[in-house]
């Protein structure tokens, strides 16, 4: 369920650059885009947690026992998680968040799209290589390979579209996203498993929006007058490049990890590329669809893997001399934030 939640998420993120080339065809500008998806998007999701009170709880007690008593299924989460998770949760948004998407779309105003998608697709081997380097993930042969697979096949999706213009500019700014959010994933790794997934989500969203909003009052405001069709995408964004694929997002972050989760989001692009050519009229090249394949195959046997091995762990182990004992049930990708629980993925 995991890496289907990741692809998800990745396919919605996917979206977001077409959305935003058309917002920007509408007349609406950079801030302003910022602005409303974020804000829209935190609102969306505290009616959400409005409409739906269990959302708000934790879906299980905590791994070690606490203090006071064990937290069950019908106690919000807030109650097992510090002060200290929920303003790490904020400042994700309010710093990461902010900052990541502020530089994704300043990039996308002055690059075109799919080479702007290259340059920010660097931080799957970013975060993959920065968690094995902070010892919480292990490079196997078996992930190495997927992850040349992968990022091989976003090199011919992308590059297969031949002509791309380079603005130094641009590749800066969209190389400062990739970094940013290398980091943005790193650090929500060690909150995702104490808070739910919408309400880490709706914190999330309200941290950037309040950044973005205090932005704006000492810029001296932003244009909001655009016409009909600008909102239009403003609303694809916040809501299916944004709700969904954060929701899914952190979701599938709890069932996988950073690395693999990061490793999952290059079908990214293969989805923003098949849509320009549905949107654009921008076909896919013998090329792209091969570097498209190759991507896919690379999710395929990613899944695959760690189904094998999870199998292999929950196998009881015998001994000559005494009865089967059950095998510790550690998961064999699932281990806990503090030990490793991966690097992973997903969007701008």
């Amino acid at each position: 369920m995991g890496p289907a939640l990741c692809l998800v998420s990745a396919a919605c993120f996917g979206a977001m650059a077409i959305f935003g080339k058309l917002a920007y065809s509408a007349g609406v500008s950079p801030a302003a885009l910022l602005l409303v998806r974020f804000g829209l998007a935190a609102a969306v999701l505290m009616l959400l947690l409005l409409l739906r009170p269990s959302l708000r709880r934790s879906p299980s007690p905590p791994v070690s026992p606490p203090v006071s008593p064990p937290a069950s299924p019908t106690r919000p989460a807030r109650a097992g998680a510090g002060a200290g998770v929920l303003a790490t949760a904020v400042g994700l948004g309010a710093i990461g968040y902010a900052a990541q998407a502020s530089l994704y779309f300043s990039a996308l105003e002055v690059m075109d799209a799919s080479l702007l998608s290259l340059v920010f697709y660097t931080y799957p081997l970013l975060v993959t290589v920065t968690a094995v380097l902070l010892g919480r993930d292990r490079l196997t042969s078996g992930r190495v390979a997927a992850l040349v697979a992968a990022s091989c096949g976003t090199l011919l999706v992308l590059l297969g579209t031949g002509g791309l213009d380079f603005d130094p500019l641009g590749a800066l700014l969209a190389f400062g996203a990739s970094i940013t959010y290398t980091v943005y994933i790193l650090v929500s790794d060690t909150v995702v498993h104490r808070l739910p997934p919408v309400l880490l989500s709706t914190l999330v969203m309200t941290g950037a929006a309040c950044t973005l909003a205090a932005r704006a009052l000492l810029t001296g405001g932003v244009d909001l007058g655009f016409g009909l069709r600008g909102w239009l995408w403003l609303a694809c964004i916040a809501v299916v490049s944004t709700v969904v694929a954060m929701l899914t997002f952190f979701a599938g972050l709890r069932r996988t990890g950073p690395s693999t989760a990061a490793i999952l989001s290059t079908f990214e692009p293969v989805v923003t590329t098949a849509l320009a050519a549905l949107t654009l009229a921008e076909f896919l090249t013998p090329v792209q669809l091969a570097g498209g394949l190759l991507v896919l195959s690379s999710v395929a046997v990613l899944q695959a893997r760690p189904a094998r091995a999870g199998r292999r762990a929950r196998q009881p182990r015998q001994t000559p001399e005494r009865p089967a004992v059950d095998a510790p049930k550690e998961p064999v990708r699932e281990t806990s934030a503090a030990g490793g629980r991966r690097s992973r993925c997903d969007g701008p």
